[in-house]
C-alpha cells in the first residue's frame, strides 16, 4: 500500500509539469512556425519558468509558452551564470570518444599525458599557442584541423591533411612558415568536414579550442606555464 501511496503522490506531481511542457509545446509550434524543433522542456531554477532546450540551444518560456526569452540566466548570489553551465554541461567533450582517425598526431617525450586542439591554419594564436606547446615535455598532442576563418584556411587545411608527412606540413607551417605543397591528384578530406560538424555541434567557436583528458576545456590560447598546470590537473582528474 505505501509503495503504491508514493506511485500515486509522484504521479499526481507529474502531471502538472506534463501539462505544462504540452502547452509550451503546442503553443510555440503553432505561434512560432519557424522555431526550430523542441529536443526538451523542464523546469528552470525559477518558479514558473521553463528551459526549452534546441539542440545545445537554450531558451526560457513561461508555463504556457505565452513568451519565450532568449538570454543568460544569472544567479545574483553567486553571479554564476546558469544558462552558460548548461551549455558547458550539453557541449561536454569525452576526451576518449574524440574522432582520431580525424587529427594531425605529434608527440613529446613518452607522450604519456594527451591533449586535443581545433586549430586554423590562419589562426595567430593557433600559432603562439603551437610554439608554446612544443616547450611541454612528455605529451602527446592531437590537432584536429578547423579551418574557420576563410576560404584560404580551407585550401591550407586541404593540402596539410593531403601532404605525405601531414604532421610535418603542419608544423612546417605553424612553426617555420613554410607553406604546405599544393595537394595534386585525389585525395580524400572528408575528415576537414567531420572536423566542422563535430565543431559545430559541441560548440567549437573560435581557434584554438583546446581539450583536455578529463574534458576541461579552454577556448583561447595558453602559455607553457599554463598548459603544463593545467595538463598535471586533468591527469589527475582523469585517473
Amino acid at each position: 500500500m505505501h509503495r503504491f501511496a508514493a506511485l500515486s503522490l509522484a504521479l499526481a506531481l507529474a502531471a502538472p509539469a506534463l501539462a505544462q511542457e504540452a502547452a509550451i509545446r503546442k503553443n510555440l509550434a503553432e505561434r512560432l512556425p519557424n522555431f526550430p524543433k523542441i529536443d526538451e522542456v523542464i523546469k528552470s531554477p525559477i518558479p514558473g519558468l521553463y528551459e526549452v532546450r534546441v539542440g545545445n540551444e537554450i531558451f526560457y518560456a513561461d508555463e504556457q509558452g505565452n513568451h519565450i526569452i532568449d538570454g543568460s540566466l544569472i544567479d545574483t548570489r553567486t553571479r554564476a551564470n546558469l544558462t552558460q553551465e548548461r551549455i558547458d554541461k550539453l557541449t561536454a567533450i569525452d576526451f576518449a570518444k574524440l574522432p582520431f582517425k580525424d587529427a594531425i598526431v605529434w608527440k613529446s617525450g613518452n607522450g604519456e599525458r594527451k591533449m586535443a586542439v581545433f586549430a586554423d591554419p590562419n589562426c595567430g594564436y593557433c600559432k603562439r599557442f603551437e610554439r608554446d606547446l612544443s616547450e611541454v615535455k612528455n605529451v602527446t598532442v592531437y590537432t584536429f584541423l578547423y579551418p574557420i576563418l576563410g576560404p584560404d584556411s580551407i585550401e591550407k587545411s586541404k593540402n596539410i591533411w593531403c601532404a605525405k608527412d601531414r604532421t610535418a606540413a603542419w608544423r612546417d607551417w605553424m612553426l617555420e612558415g613554410s607553406a604546405p605543397t599544393k595537394v595534386m591528384g585525389q585525395c580524400d578530406t572528408a575528415a576537414l568536414q567531420r572536423n566542422a560538424e563535430f565543431g559545430r555541434k559541441y560548440r567549437i567557436n573560435g581557434t584554438p579550442g583546446i581539450v583536455f583528458e578529463d574534458g576541461k576545456r579552454s577556448p583561447g590560447a595558453m602559455n607553457t606555464a599554463q598548459i603544463e598546470q593545467q595538463l598535471v590537473a586533468s591527469r589527475a582528474a582523469a585517473k
